[in-house]
């Protein structure tokens, strides 16, 4: 037969435990009102977007329209292209940095030598503290018609003009993914090597000692280990896969890429913001919110049927 698992008591709440955790709840309690006034509150600005808002009139006495915002967005040609644009630069955005600060972390980890390890590690993680305007002039700098790029390319012989790189919109993907793995590469690295330095170092003598050599090791024993970290972030990131950005993809554009370059947020400021509709801007928000929310809770379930950590 088998034995029974007496479940421990639970602590009973009384007035002497509150008195000794008061410090602690007190603190919890402002946490709690900081959550609700600035994240909370807010969202009672999304009656807006079922409104024919007007900042005069103010929420209580604009015009209820319903669902008509919505309507107009989904029937908007240009909002289903800006759709499309912002999730296909947001999954590749997800996939090349995240597959970057891996192999980053992993070529780091393998550095025995510890001062040029960490004067490489130094250096990849000072481009995330840059702000949007220095990259994109960095960037835009480098691939304009008299920029270093384009030197190199005229005196190898690789072309006979300047390459107008920004004048392709087969290409605009491209140098943003590369922006963005060029900015946050070293910084999401540090994430993963502090995964790897919890790794118990008796594994790697494990394997050493049944012949693996060292991509072995990263295979058999680094990786496995990561996978619970690589999973919960992302899921985290799936998330933010609508919220591909607003600088870089704003700095970077022009009329002869718009088709391509034009995010979510990017509409919002033309059509929302600009035109004064924030009606429109705000049903645009919820979207992205919503998508969002059904994104996490989709990948989130997937991997806990597939055995992975989860975050709920």
């Amino acid at each position: 037969m088998k034995a029974k698992v007496e479940k421990a008591p639970k602590p009973k709440i009384t007035l002497v435990e509150l008195k000794k955790q008061r410090t602690l709840i007190i603190i919890s309690l402002l946490l709690v009102a900081y959550g609700l006034v600035f994240y909370y509150w807010p969202l009672t600005g999304w009656l807006m977007a079922f409104q024919n808002y007007k900042p005069r009139l103010g929420l209580l006495h604009s015009e209820f329209i319903g669902l008509d915002k919505f309507k107009f967005l989904f029937a908007d040609k240009v909002f289903l292209r800006v759709i499309r644009n912002t999730f296909c630069m947001g999954v590749i955005n997800l996939v090349t940095t995240t597959f970057m600060a891996i192999f980053f972390a992993l070529a780091l980890n393998e550095l025995r030598l510890r001062a040029p390890k960490k004067i490489i590690q130094t250096i990849s993680y000072m481009p995330h503290f840059l702000s949007w305007i220095i990259v994109t002039g960095i960037l835009h700098d480098s691939l304009s018609s008299t920029g270093i790029v384009n030197d190199l390319l005229l005196k190898l012989g690789l072309v006979d003009s300047p390459y107008p790189f920004f004048a392709k919109p087969n290409l605009f993907w491209g140098i943003v993914t590369f922006a963005q793995c060029w900015k946050e590469t070293g910084f999401n690295a540090i994430v993963y090597l502090a995964a790897i330095t919890a790794i118990d170092p008796c594994m790697y003598e494990a394997a050493r000692i049944d012949g693996a050599g060292r991509l072995q090791q990263i295979k058999y024993v680094t990786i496995p280990s990561l996978m619970p970290t690589i999973v919960i972030l992302l899921i985290m990131n799936i998330g933010n896969v609508l919220n591909v950005g607003f600088e870089v993809q704003y700095l970077l554009g022009n009329g002869l890429v718009q088709r391509v370059s034009q995010t979510i947020d990017i509409y919002v400021l033309n059509w929302g913001i600009s035109q004064n509709d924030f009606s429109l801007g705000t049903a645009a928000g919820i979207f992205k919110s919503i998508v969002s929310i059904v994104l996490i809770v989709i990948f989130n379930n997937l991997s806990k049927k597939v055995g992975e950590e989860a975050l709920f």
